[in-house]
């Protein structure tokens, strides 16, 4: 009776544990300033070409004029504002490319310090381009602000998937998606013709860059590494307790401790692994094709195509020219307040019901959309409808599939697996970001009214696969969410320990000699895992 009281007493105080979860001031800093000069930036850089792009175009027109002494013809300058919208995009894959490397060597946190430099190059090379009278200067920089935006968008979710609890990791992981709404939202505020939308400001847009890079790189060196970086790849224990301590706000960690030193007994016979060898690996298999097609999907659901071309939409529509940019301004409106919505209800609601009710929404509003476009020339108040449903598109995207792809990919995959992880996410987001950038413009002409129904279908598609793939991961710890996968992937559990890695095994002797460090009653000592 009194060992029954006792357990009793321990689940309550477990649950109460769970439930209490500080949200530290180092935590929020970090990420609000990861963000900020990260995934805002992204968002940013996704709208700010769409107000200024007529007097752009007038740029690339004058000086091939001055250059050639004749105007470039329509399809060539609609060729090289596709490049410049799109090259963006390259710049991405690159980044997405050399980020694991740079975050295996410099830690999470220096990579996005370190990252800064492209995007203050960047922002130099655009902001001067008009000055300069080089169209070139301005491509360049866009090319130089896409492999700021690979990087980041991969080393802050791991970043941040690293250093939350996990009963917040849902909603620390949507201030990714908050802060790509609000850089989109702040482009469309700047590009306003009372601020920057001007002939002679526009440069400033691109300018502006600067800034949130200048914050990040002046707060980011005060705030600590990502303590799973540095307890299960630095092997520093002693710097991953007091980094567990900032971000918790609390003294005692050592669980928090021993559950990451539950990961590596589990990893005890592998090492960083590369993306052949993950590809290869039985037990993460349906996981990597299911963050092949959320991050698929999240770029060819149609939202970059809007956010790109908004302005020419709305024109299309039959919005008056001079409405257009306020208009364009409740989109981003509302991309943050659906955004800042899924954040507070994902730890409640959870990830599937999120991300693929978003895909089902999008669906329909995609295609009442498709049937007001084509009839709007016959009744007077349809462009109102098409409005709505572009508002309504927006808001179910940033409910589900705007943020919490990234948050599955931090989600799916140990320690030793996620560099690697976040490089295929990161290879396929960019290479949908750049196809959907370049042949928008081609399926409008091409389809006209019908090119949404091409997004509605990969919209269904993507939700019909995640309706029988995804399982919950709402408060799973990292190796929980492995075993909801072993069945799918044919692994036992015992197969997913003992050969989690294949070609990656050590001889029993090596086995022995490796050891990890953990925590007990605050001093160090050293086990076998």
């Amino acid at each position: 009776m009194e060992n029954k009281q006792q357990s009793n007493g321990v689940m309550k105080a477990n649950n109460a544990v769970k439930k209490k979860v500080n949200w530290s001031g180092s935590l929020i800093v970090a990420s609000l300033t990861g963000a900020f000069g990260s995934s805002f930036l992204y968002g940013y850089n996704l709208s700010v070409v769409n107000a200024p792009a007529g007097y752009i175009k007038k740029f690339y027109n004058e000086t091939w004029e001055r250059r050639y002494g004749f105007s470039v013809d329509e399809g060539t300058l609609t060729l090289l504002w596709s490049i410049t919208v799109s090259i963006f995009a390259i710049g991405g894959l690159v980044g997405a490319i050399i980020v694991t490397p740079i975050v295996k060597f410099f830690g999470r946190k220096c990579t996005l310090l370190l990252n800064n430099v492209f995007a203050v190059a960047a922002a130099l090379l655009m902001s001067l381009s008009l000055l300069a009278g080089s169209f070139e200067m301005l491509i360049l920089g866009r090319i130089i602000m896409g492999v700021d935006a690979g990087i980041s968008l991969s080393a802050l979710p791991m970043y941040l998937s690293e250093i939350s609890p996990k009963e917040i990791r849902g909603s620390l992981g949507q201030v990714t998606a908050i802060f790509i709404c609000i850089g989109v939202f702040t482009g469309q505020v700047l590009g306003l013709p009372e601020i920057f939308g001007q002939e002679s400001r526009w440069p400033f847009l691109f300018g502006a860059i600067i800034v949130p890079s200048l914050i990040q790189a002046a707060i980011l060196p005060f705030l600590p590494e990502s303590p799973r970086y540095l307890l299960l790849e630095k092997h520093n224990t002693s710097k991953a307790e007091k980094a567990f301590q900032r971000f918790l706000g609390k003294d005692d960690v050592s669980h928090e401790i021993e559950e990451v030193l539950a990961e590596s007994r589990v990893q005890r016979n592998t090492k960083m692994v590369s993306i052949l060898q993950l590809l290869r690996t039985r037990a993460v298999r349906w996981q990597i094709v299911t963050v092949v097609v959320t991050m698929g999907c999240y770029q060819l659901c149609g939202l970059n195509a809007i956010w790109y071309y908004t302005n020419n939409i709305f024109s299309e529509s039959g919005i008056n020219h001079e409405t257009i940019p306020y208009v364009t301004l409740s989109t981003g409106a509302v991309e943050t307040l659906a955004a800042v919505f899924s954040g507070l209800v994902i730890e409640r609601l959870g990830r599937r019901p999120l991300l693929i009710g978003g895909f089902g929404l999008m669906i329909v509003f995609f295609s009442v959309l498709t049937v007001s476009l084509t009839l709007q020339n016959s009744v007077h108040w349809l462009p109102y409808l098409s409005i709505f449903c572009i508002l309504a598109i927006i808001a179910s995207f940033c409910i589900g599939p705007g943020g919490i792809p990234f948050v599955l990919t931090g989600e799916f995959f140990q320690q030793s697996q996620r560099p690697a992880a976040f490089m295929i996410a990161g290879t396929v987001n960019w290479l949908s970001n750049f196809a959907v950038g370049l042949l928008f413009p081609f399926i409008q002409a091409g389809l006209q009214t019908y090119c949404f129904l091409v997004f509605a279908g990969i919209c269904f598609a993507g939700a019909t696969y995640l309706f029988f793939v995804l399982p919950e991961t709402k408060n799973k710890t990292f190796h929980e969410i492995s075993q909801a996968f072993a069945k799918r992937n044919k692994v036992t559990l015992e197969m997913q320990e003992m050969k989690h890695y294949p070609g990656e095994k050590k001889s029993s002797v090596e086995q022995d000699s490796n050891f990890t460090s953990s925590v007990d009653n605050g001093e160090t000592k050293k086990g076998f895992v």
